[in-house]
């Protein structure tokens, strides 16, 4: 039990860390999160995905576990995006609500959840196998492409090169670099390798104060008009992303005892915040990810033990 509270309390905090700097020094947080928001998702996140991936049998959890933890979010993204065209939502607010609803906080929180419950990461990295290598760059191109029409600069040439840079964006390549070290037989050299650890572990305290910084500075659930969308996207990431999780696992695929057990708590995780790094890099709405990833940060416990009590 003490690795779900544990997985729980390195989110909040350092959420409570930034939340204070905001409300002690608000002129000064701005400044942080300016600066955080390029760094981590330049440089430490990158770093971290390297870390994360090379230490993993990468053959190991792209068989099985990869292409379900992507259905899954798939499915939940789905369910979103369907609300969001019969309430006639900005195409913005529904991708970003999308993802909301189908990004789940493995990288930080995963692991040490994956290890008391299944013994194993391997389900943890699956998720970030998934999310890094298709959904990020899926939800970065829209993102992109949204942008860009919004603008008008919809030029085919400039379209290209914009899904190009999205598919090769920072978060992924680390992925790919983590992957290829994971692969080649032997260890890095530990003079290269124990400073890539340190920046890259540095990210998910950074990300995380940012976050906070910018909880402070919006209350979560403060715009009305947002609270339906932010309601469904709470519904498909804690019920519908693990009811698929478990219905893709079990009776199609056939997991069963801790593996089943372990992929239906990962897709219960709650929402990453860097949905809300996504969405802030790229000029989207970034209400519904703050209030989503608010909301299921505090949900997703009960949620987890839940799976956790039912499954065995």
């Amino acid at each position: 039990m003490d690795g779900l509270f544990i997985g729980f309390s390195v989110i909040a905090v350092p959420v409570l860390i930034g939340v204070t700097v905001s409300w002690t020094a608000p002129d000064t947080a701005k400044v942080m999160r300016m600066g955080i928001t390029p760094l981590v998702y330049y440089i430490a996140n990158p770093l971290l995905m390297v870390t994360i991936v090379a230490e993993t049998d990468v053959r190991e959890v792209a068989g099985v576990y990869a292409p379900l933890a992507l259905g899954a979010a798939l499915l939940s993204a789905a369910v979103f995006a369907l609300y969001g065209v019969l309430a006639k939502r900005p195409v913005g607010q529904i991708a970003v609500g999308a993802m909301s609803g189908s990004y789940a906080n493995a990288g930080n929180m995963g692991v040490p959840i994956a290890v008391y419950m299944v013994g194993s990461s391997a389900p943890v990295v699956a998720v970030l196998l998934a999310q890094l290598l298709v959904l990020a760059p899926l939800y970065i191109t829209v993102f992109g492409l949204i942008r860009q029409l919004e603008f008008g600069r919809g030029a085919a040439r400039g379209r290209v090169g914009m899904i190009i840079r999205s598919v090769l964006n920072p978060v992924t390549l680390g992925v790919l670099a983590g992957a290829i070290v994971s692969l080649v037989p032997g260890d890095p050299p530990e003079p290269l390798w124990e400073p890539v650890t340190m920046i890259g572990r540095a990210g998910i305290p950074l990300m995380l104060i940012a976050f906070g910084i910018a909880l402070a500075q919006q209350r979560p659930f403060a715009v009305r008009t947002a609270l339906a969308d932010d309601v469904v996207s709470v519904l498909c990431k804690l019920l519908v992303m693990p009811g698929a999780a478990w219905a893709l696992g079990g009776p199609i695929l056939g997991l069963q005892g801790a593996e089943l057990v372990g992929v239906v708590a990962m897709a219960a995780l709650p929402t990453a915040q860097n949905v809300f790094i996504f969405a802030s890099h790229h000029g989207m709405p970034t209400t519904t990810a703050k209030d989503v990833t608010f909301a299921t940060s505090v949900l997703s416990l009960p949620v987890v033990m839940l799976v956790a009590w039912l499954m065995g």
